[in-house]
């Protein structure tokens, strides 16, 4: 409905695209809403990608930077789930408020989740918030349920007294999954 037209349409326009096209989407009730289109991964949506992708990431984007897409074979995604949970600074999106301290990264990341750093900083040798979104707690399994009970164990894990995150992510999956 959304991407695939205007592909197309630049197409049409003599000005093909080739390269990372990330659409930002709203679900809303009248269907999907496109907010903005960026010519760059998305994060955190890219970081659930990248946990299942299985191939070669360099290989695949100088062959679109090159014009040789057509040499490879497909994309791959691992047979497996992966599911994000961001972290955020007290405040956020407004004023977040930055310098908090955060630990617990090692524990978490034992724990069986990847941590993924959007707006840390080290002060004084010390992990602190230093924007909106802080951390992006990445996890995998076989199900949604198995991701996402691994993520918030993960967070559980980690000391962020400055942050908040929601303990609703996966919802809508988690419901189709049961249902099946």
């Amino acid at each position: 409905e959304i991407v695939l037209p205007t592909v197309r349409a630049m197409k049409a326009a003599g000005t093909p695209y080739s390269g990372v096209l990330y659409a930002g989407l709203m679900l809303t009730a009248q269907g999907p809403k496109l907010i903005e289109y960026n010519c760059r991964f998305g994060d955190p949506e890219c970081q659930v990608l990248m946990m299942r992708f299985d191939g070669d990431l360099l290989a695949l984007l100088r062959a679109v930077a090159t014009g040789e897409l057509g040499g490879i074979d497909a994309v791959t995604l691992a047979d497996r789930v992966a599911l994000t949970i961001v972290m955020a600074a007290k405040g956020y999106p407004d004023k977040p408020e930055k310098g908090s301290p955060i630990s617990g990264l090692d524990r978490a990341e034992a724990s069986g989740a990847t941590i993924f750093h959007a707006g840390t900083a080290l002060f004084d040798d010390a992990l602190v918030a230093n924007g909106g979104r802080v951390l992006n707690v990445t996890a995998t399994g076989q199900t949604v349920a198995e991701a996402q009970a691994t993520a918030y164990r993960a967070i559980d894990l980690i000391d962020f007294p400055g942050g908040f995150f929601r303990r609703d992510i996966g919802w809508r999956e988690l419901s189709r999954e049961r249902n099946d």
